[in-house]
């Protein structure tokens, strides 16, 4: 059943119009396992074309018109999201990044676009749990955060982070002429064992260690393990602006998003 939304509800698209079936197919099994076998080796899957010309057209269409209700913000945080006191402010624990960007949420996506036809789909929930190994997924119970689309200008950013979720879903829906790289390093640190790997940190964010870089373009989908995986995106370095649809499920039903969360990154709480 659709959500009610403050805009006319037009007819979604059919999945069969949104993915690229042909080169992806994710009912297959084989294709399945194949993309866990990838995520689970690189910790990345990046699927390019996955989506159709036809919907990526409308996606695009879709993010320019939602620009203007785009919140921007630029935040300084430490790759570890979080402050450690036992630690100065130079050292790898607590040293500053920057982020800057700008997000529309789940409540300014058209109820009949195909990120959320795409979203609800029980063929590509299932396809996302069998390539993750998550029991089941579950949309946000707050009105903002299942579907965003960031936006970045030139000179934004997304600084050095690991990830506090288990993996990202994203769709790449603008590339910028230049920049906008995302980088990043495997297995950096084990969050679970509770091993930081300040050294190497260090070593990445005084330019000692070169990072890897996933070249997509739009239409690629991506998922990624960041909690261990150190990334981010460097500035945008033209004056075409990068989009990029953040798909984001739960494990649990009705989580929301914290509120301190939701106004750091959207600037309102509904």
């Amino acid at each position: 059943m659709l959500r009610e939304r403050n805009h006319t509800i037009e007819s979604p698209m059919e999945l069969e119009d949104i993915i690229n079936f042909g080169a992806h197919d994710i009912r297959s099994d084989a294709f399945l396992s194949a993309c866990r076998e990838t995520l689970d080796r690189t910790g990345v899957l990046a699927l390019p074309g996955f989506i159709r010309d036809g919907a990526m057209s409308v996606m695009r269409a879709e993010a320019e018109a939602g620009r203007p209700k785009a919140y921007f913000c630029t935040q300084e945080h430490s790759v570890y999201l979080a402050e450690n006191p036992d630690y100065p402010k130079d050292h790898a624990a607590n040293r500053p990044v920057v982020s800057s960007k700008g997000c529309i949420c789940d409540d300014d996506v058209p109820e009949a676009s195909p990120l959320r036809t795409l979203y609800d789909s029980e063929d590509f929930r299932a396809f996302i749990k069998g390539v993750t190994g998550e029991a089941s997924l579950h949309p946000y119970a707050d009105p903002l955060s299942s579907i965003n689309i960031h936006y970045a200008e030139r000179g934004q950013e997304l600084g050095w982070h690991f990830d506090n979720s288990s993996f990202a879903i994203t769709l790449l829906i603008q590339k910028p002429d230049a920049g906008s790289r995302f980088e990043y390093v495997t297995n950096l640190r084990n969050a679970e064992a509770g091993e930081m790997n300040y050294a190497g940190v260090a070593a990445l964010l005084d330019g000692e260690t070169t990072p890897d870089v996933l070249e997509m373009e739009p239409g690629t989908l991506v998922l990624f393990r960041g909690r261990n995986s150190i990334h981010r995106v460097s500035p945008n370095e033209s004056d075409r602006t990068r989009m990029l649809a953040v798909l984001a499920y739960n494990a649990e039903p009705g989580v929301s998003l914290s509120e301190t969360a939701r106004m750091t990154f959207y600037g309102r709480l509904s």
